[in-house]
């Protein structure tokens, strides 16, 4: 009888911390639903480590139109961040507005001790980012950015294959992300008309998808700063685009390796993929669950082995489930990793040196 009871007991420890985590959600605000990207959280599967307590929107009709879409209620949709914030007490906020709203959210959540996810990019500008970065360390809350791509399993595979040494020291890699253009892919005015705004979105294609490139190479190489940075930008569709770029190509000089993101928003294709070059193979993580391995041979011959991936394990799967695990402290984020405020600094300085360099016609060497 004793023995049951010790078991009972061990047993009770032991799943007590779950079942605490599935009774308590983590509750979350949502700051604005301009930026399409909320539909990723309005129609998330109800999988128990989240709850959204209230959403920030003056817009009733576009907060009405996505109540019918996702069948939350509008007794959640508040006018103002502040009146959201005072009425449901998140323990974290959400971002889904304009890019330069990004500021306000954290400069409004960081003094009460609310966590922040925004979407890509962190910023607007290293201006606004350095603010933001030191709001939050002033009063220790949690800034993440959410990227498509760091769910991505080729990426993180791809990033293993390249630590184990599969194909030899890195010398380069290309980074292409993209589509055929806002205007051409039927997005709702809400969500075009600061897209296309270089104040409210900072610029065109190599806002929105230099972004990941950047990201990616400075997770790769343990975030470590470019030597130089060298961009040309291109309005390849001035009727669609009139205030903004639409093409961007972007160079990053380490001391030993190169990198190349190539910002679209002219591919025919939506597209966003990777290309690791070792000294002995290349590593191609195609989409998000395709992965190609080369080994080189002679002049041009290799060999091929081909891998298709699972999709990873829960949090790492997905950004509400990593916020929830961060938040409650069940998991700790490497320096550098994908959604990490210190990454996310290196690619606003990134992006910062390229739009210069892009506007002057001039490589930008980073200070040391």
């Amino acid at each position: 009888m004793l023995r049951y009871a010790i078991t009972f007991i061990c047993c009770f420890i032991m799943t007590f911390p779950n079942s605490l985590a599935q009774e308590n959600p983590l509750r979350i605000g949502v700051a604005g639903l301009t930026h399409t990207h909320v539909h990723w959280i309005l129609g998330r599967e109800d999988i128990g480590d989240i709850e959204i307590v209230g959403i920030a929107e003056p817009n009733r009709d576009l907060a009405q139109r996505y109540a019918n879409q996702h069948g939350y209620s509008m007794d959640l949709v508040y006018d103002s961040l502040e009146e959201m914030i005072a009425a449901t007490k998140p323990e974290a906020v959400t971002a889904f507005g304009t890019i330069y709203d990004h500021l306000e959210v954290v400069e409004t959540c960081a003094p009460k001790g609310i966590h922040v996810m925004v979407e890509k990019p962190l910023a607007v500008s290293l201006d606004h980012a350095k603010k933001m970065a030191a709001l939050a360390k002033k009063h220790n809350i949690h800034l993440l950015t959410n990227y498509e791509t760091t769910w991505y399993p080729t990426n993180h595979k791809a990033k293993e294959l390249l630590e184990e040494g599969k194909v030899g020291d890195l010398r380069k890699v290309i980074v292409r992300d993209g589509h055929r253009g806002p205007s051409k892919l039927g997005i709702n005015s809400e969500f075009l008309d600061w897209l296309l705004d270089p104040k409210a979105n900072g610029g065109g294609a190599i806002m929105d998808f230099g972004c990941y490139g950047a990201n990616l190479i400075t997770w790769l190489v343990q975030g470590k700063r470019p030597n130089t940075v060298t961009a040309v930008t291109q309005q390849l569709q001035p009727e669609n685009n009139p205030k903004v770029d639409d093409d961007a190509i972007i160079i990053l000089t380490y001391d030993d390796a190169q990198a190349i993101i190539e910002a679209s928003w002219n591919w025919p294709i939506g597209r966003k993929d990777m290309e690791l070059y070792g000294l002995t193979g290349a590593i191609y993580a195609d989409n998000r669950n395709n992965l190609r391995i080369r080994i080189a041979e002679g002049y041009d011959g290799f060999q091929e082995e081909k891998q298709t991936l699972e999709e990873r394990e829960t949090p790492l799967n997905d950004p509400f489930s990593l916020l929830a695990a961060v938040v409650k402290n069940t998991i700790s984020l490497p320096t550098h990793d994908l959604s990490s405020l210190e990454n996310n600094m290196v690619v606003m300085e990134i992006l910062e040196a390229a739009r210069k360099s892009a506007r002057t016609g001039k490589t930008v060497t980073l200070k040391k």
